[in-house]
């Protein structure tokens, strides 16, 4: 066992002297130590009830055979640290996250892990250690939360956000969004529609590193204490088999990964986090193959905010396996690869039913023949950009107009709600990207003012930030290169005419070469003044096309 090189021999009688000191017995020091990662704290409500998780883990464990130990991992909740400065720190914590979890699983010699997590950069922040560190893993989250119910319709945090634009729009009281305020977030769990946290809990899934149903039961559940009975039983069987992350996390697992990305129609935010837990195993993924499998790939769901469904319906539609098993029927997914289970993809989804064709469409009805998720190019965006297609109106899958431009969010979210964009515009936030924020803030204030004030299905937005998966719309994120690097997005100017052809995964200003290299001479792109972390972040991080990585 690994922990040996920790607790065995008169050379490290030191150490069992501490592991006593722990309370340990010579019991459970023979026995395999598992790190139980914890990412419970009280201020994210997706990880509040991870407390449970953890108990439920650890009986787990112990039950099978093994030692579990608990230590912690960070966790920032998005929707709190949104529109202001806290959110310059929400993607940066997906490198803290793996780095940090690198450090405690070798410094300690766990024998295996139990990753508990849930939200947005906490899910891939772990899944980039566990790939990094390749000893036996296995994931249980949190679970999703139960949809709100608001005047009788089911709500989520996203119709919050879009309410603060209707009211700006006066077309809600401040009456009305309190109302809100109180009901579309009932319960503990990760927000309920099929935002970024949902998307990689169900991708991890898909990976084959969660358990069945490790994406869908929703957090109440006691089916989901139940999950996490077996997420730690099942990791004492990989370690009894060996069968460790890199085994699971192949090129064809992330092919999967991407292909259900695509049915599900999930958040943009996969598109930066799937290539950076790609890079840890080992793996490169092009965001160009993204199109290559959307072109084959159809959207057979339309959770919230992309449609009236959350991810309750999807659990009791049959969960993530039903999904696969559809997609499964056209030979798009890889059934061979290996799941923490210790079956193969294929055994894992053969029982499974789709059991509500209203939630999870099937091959033969989708919502589009293509995928959810776009890529985009042009003499904007030359090394592309990304939007949620299956969150797009038709009528703006294909839009022109003049660009408004804000080189920063809060601009744009004052002229938003101050009335000054109006329908066929064009908005465009700068300077926000992995480098420019610096730690590529989300859009979701602004693309949900656009939403509330009625311009939905008449107004884009295009920003080298990035979007939460609460987005809906024609917003367009991703743009590389970043305005910070002296991307085309910073020499735009107001009023340039800027085309955009969802189906045609064309973006461009209508601007001639001649005239951005005229812009180009003496222009210098601007950069924020930043200090401690941030400022080593920016230093490090790498494009958004390129996961938005930490350089060696």
């Amino acid at each position: 066992m690994r922990s040996d090189n920790a607790k065995s021999g008169m050379q490290q009688a030191p150490a069992r002297s501490l592991f006593r000191a722990l309370g340990l017995t010579e019991e459970e020091l023979a026995r395999p130590l598992i790190g139980v990662v914890s990412s419970y704290n009280e201020i994210v409500p997706g990880h509040m009830n991870l407390d449970k998780i953890v108990e439920a883990v650890k009986q787990g464990v112990a039950m099978a055979g093994g030692t579990p130990i608990v230590f912690p991992a960070i966790a920032v909740c998005d929707g709190i640290a949104m529109g202001h400065v806290g959110m310059k720190y929400s993607l940066v914590t997906r490198d803290l996250i793996a780095d940090s979890t690198e450090c405690m699983a070798l410094a300690h010699q766990f024998d295996g892990l139990v990753m508990i997590p849930n939200c947005d950069k906490n899910v891939p922040g772990l899944l980039m250690a566990a790939a990094r560190l390749n000893i036996p893993t296995v994931f249980v989250s949190g679970g999703p939360m139960l949809a709100g119910h608001v005047k009788g319709q089911k709500r989520s945090l996203s119709s919050m956000f879009e309410a603060v634009g209707a009211y700006a729009a006066g077309t809600m009281t401040a009456d009305d969004v309190e109302d809100f305020a109180n009901k579309v977030c009932p319960t503990c769990g990760s927000c309920s529609g099929m935002y970024t946290a949902n998307s990689m809990n169900c991708l991890t899934e898909v990976l084959g590193m969660g358990l069945q149903g490790n994406g869908t039961i929703p957090a109440v559940y006691s089916e989901r204490i139940r999950l996490a009975k077996h997420a730690g039983m099942a990791v004492m069987d990989m370690l009894k088999k060996n069968i460790c992350p890199r085994d699971i996390m192949t090129e064809a697992a992330f092919r999967n990964a991407l292909t259900m990305d695509m049915a599900l129609g999930c958040s943009t935010n996969s598109m930066l986090h799937l290539p950076a837990i790609a890079h840890e195993a080992g793996v490169e993924i092009n965001v160009d193959i993204a199109n290559e499998i959307s072109a084959k790939t159809p959207n057979l769901c339309h959770l919230a905010p992309a449609g009236p469904t959350y991810m309750e319906d999807l659990n009791e539609a049959g969960g993530i396996y039903a999904v696969m098993k559809e997609i499964s029927k056209l030979g798009l997914l890889n059934l061979d690869c290996m799941t923490v289970t210790g079956k193969t993809v294929g055994e894992n989804i053969a029982g499974a039913v789709n059991r509500n064709t209203d939630v999870i469409r099937t091959v033969e009805n989708p919502y589009s023949r293509t995928g959810g998720i776009a890529v985009l190019r042009g003499n904007l965006a030359p090394d592309s950009c990304v939007v949620k297609r299956s969150a797009v109106l038709p009528e703006m899958l294909k839009h022109e107009g003049p660009a408004r431009v804000f080189d920063c969010e809060e601009d744009a979210i004052d002229a938003i709600k101050g009335g000054k964009i109006v329908p066929g515009d064009v908005v465009v936030i700068r300077y926000e990207g992995p480098k420019g924020g610096p730690g590529m803030r989300e859009m979701l204030n602004p693309t949900s003012a656009i939403a509330g004030m009625g311009l939905g299905d008449s107004v884009a937005l295009i920003t080298d930030g990035r979007f939460s998966g609460a987005s809906r719309g024609a917003s367009i994120g991703h743009v590389c290169p970043e305005a910070a690097v002296g991307g085309p997005i910073g020499l735009v100017q107001e009023g340039d005419i800027i085309s955009i052809d969802i189906n045609a995964n064309t973006i461009n200003v209508l601007v001639s070469d001649e005239e951005l290299a005229k812009r180009r001479e003496g222009w210098t792109p601007k950069m924020k003044d930043v200090d401690g972390y941030l400022k080593r972040y920016r230093r490090q991080v790498t494009s958004a096309d390129k996961g938005a990585v930490l350089a060696d």
